[in-house]
């Protein structure tokens, strides 16, 4: 019997260039941002403070640096209030809140864990 020879991965890669997948990986790759996408999903709309408290081990200038990463990606939204003193909130915009069910499903298969499908 002919073993199936395995197809060439051009022929079967949805990659354009430049790759969608890498634009998603510097997206939310890195030490922090997963774990701040995670903060704002589960607790809302959040203060500097709040998340600088939440991130465990994170420097303000290293929050700050990815808050505006995640901001120009999309994936977060800032929203200063016209009040004194200035407070400023970060939430996930609807392209973040998209993106979660997909984060949930890459730590079950990490962890090798099945999936409820609901």
């Amino acid at each position: 019997m002919k073993q199936l020879e395995e197809p060439l991965c051009d022929s079967i890669c949805p990659c354009e260039d430049p790759c969608p997948l890498s634009l998603v990986i510097r997206m939310i790759g890195g030490r922090w941002k997963q774990r701040i996408l995670c903060s704002l999903y589960v607790d809302g709309p959040q203060r500097f403070s709040d998340l600088l408290k939440k991130v465990k081990s994170i420097t303000p200038a290293m929050l700050s640096a990815s808050l505006k990463e995640l901001e120009t990606d999309e994936l977060i939204a800032r929203r200063q209030f016209q009040e004194m003193p200035v407070r400023v909130e970060y939430s996930l915009t609807e392209h973040g809140r998209e993106l979660w069910p997909i984060l949930h499903r890459l730590v079950h298969w990490a962890k090798r864990e099945p999936i409820d499908e609901e």
